[in-house]
């Protein structure tokens, strides 16, 4: 079927396209072009001069829809994903950090799902567990330990569908970990740290490139008696080539602290995520965990000790970044889908309105609110309000 999107202010890696459409056959972008003649044959949208945009990339997600990638059976993993494809994540790489068996069946799970044609799943994140104890935040303490390569290494060999993994690398065994599982391709994050710029540096040539939502989980500036030392936060802004991600929804990280990452490490080097649990575009005000409460629009320990995630979806992302830090939406939208999807390698099909890729497209209105979603060229039809 052919499908023309017209009447459009399409976004593409060149900029903005006024009264463009979009052309789209076989879950493939046919055309991107600010000629808005109609294709005879095609099924016409009039998007009424809306914002056209690449589908959002979410590269860490515990859940949503009222369902954890933890229970790790197919069912719960095709709600969480379809529950954040209705507010625009068009490609996702689900999360969860447990035991080896949890992981295990979560990976078997993941790997048949990404089998299926056109599939949203690009992969499976593990966030630890080999985590700092000390700044466990959110993350299940009796799971926490350091890098065992008797654990990971056949986890590895087993599983391909495993394309991040965290850890903290000022942990016995967290270089080997992070060269080992680099070699194998999968992108190695900094994460739950106390991490000062020593252990960055080195974790950084050990091929540690990425920071786990930043400035969460891990210190900034700080004394130790009289005497004062960079934190994680400031170690990662010294290297210029590591990418952050930031959990956008204006509590994890306030908007000023937003904009300032934005001004430091910039677009390219700067993606957005949720961070969402299970509770996440869910009528339940209860979370998976059960340590874990809803309160002021986001999830916290119910000692109120940290933050344990959030309960945004991919537009809140987008209306926070451009409505509260005052970026543009151009930025903040390639932050959501162009920046995330070169982080994890997959730009050659995702993360932008170009000719040949995935047919991956929000419509969102003037309140960045979302309007239409399709994914490989089919329409989430949840989403569709455009008349």
């Amino acid at each position: 079927m052919l499908t023309q999107l017209i009447n459009a202010r399409i976004l593409t890696p060149q900029g903005w396209l006024k009264d463009g459409s979009v052309l789209i056959r076989d879950g493939k972008i046919l055309e991107v072009t600010n000629c808005d003649l109609a294709v005879i044959g095609a099924q016409l949208i009039d998007v009424k001069g809306m914002y056209v945009l690449p589908g959002g990339v979410e590269i860490h997600a515990h859940g949503g829809g009222g369902r954890d990638f933890m229970e790790c059976t197919e069912d719960a993993f095709r709600v969480a994903v379809k529950t954040h494809m209705k507010y625009g994540t068009t490609s996702i790489f689900p999360t969860l950090s447990s035991t080896v068996p949890m992981i295990e069946q979560a990976a078997e799970t993941c790997t048949k799902l990404m089998e299926e044609k056109d599939s949203p799943i690009l992969g499976l994140h593990l966030e630890g567990h080999y985590l700092n104890m000390a700044m466990a935040g959110g993350q299940i303490p009796e799971n926490i330990k350091s890098p065992d390569p008797n654990e990971y290494i056949p986890i590895v060999e087993t599983w391909s569908c495993i394309k991040r993994w965290d850890a903290a690398p000022e942990l016995p065994g967290a270089m080997q970990f992070g060269k080992y599982i680099t070699a194998k391709g999968i992108l190695a994050s900094v994460a739950h740290t106390q991490a000062e710029f020593e252990d960055i540096r080195t974790a950084y040539e050990a091929g540690y490139t990425h920071a786990t939502h930043f400035y969460n989980a891990m210190p900034g500036f700080h004394k130790r008696r009289e005497y004062k030392y960079e934190g994680t936060v400031e170690s990662i802004y010294l290297l210029d080539d590591m990418t952050v991600e930031v959990v956008a929804d204006g509590i994890h990280v306030p908007p000023t602290i937003l904009r300032l990452v934005y001004k430091i490490k910039g677009v390219e080097r700067t993606c957005l995520i949720t961070d969402a649990l299970a509770c996440a575009a869910s009528d339940s005000q209860e979370a998976f965990d059960p340590r874990v409460i809803i309160e002021d629009g986001v999830c916290k320990l119910a000692d109120h000790s940290a933050l344990a995630g959030s309960v945004a979806t991919m537009d809140r992302l987008i209306r926070t970044v451009v409505q509260k830090a005052e970026i543009p939406l151009a930025d903040a939208v390639r932050m959501a889908s162009e920046t995330p999807a070169k982080i994890m390698g997959v730009y050659d099909r995702k993360g932008s309105l170009q000719k040949g890729k995935d047919a991956d497209i929000i419509v969102m209105d003037e309140n960045l609110n979302v309007r239409a979603v399709w994914a490989m060229g089919k329409l989430v039809p949840e989403t569709y309000t455009i008349s």
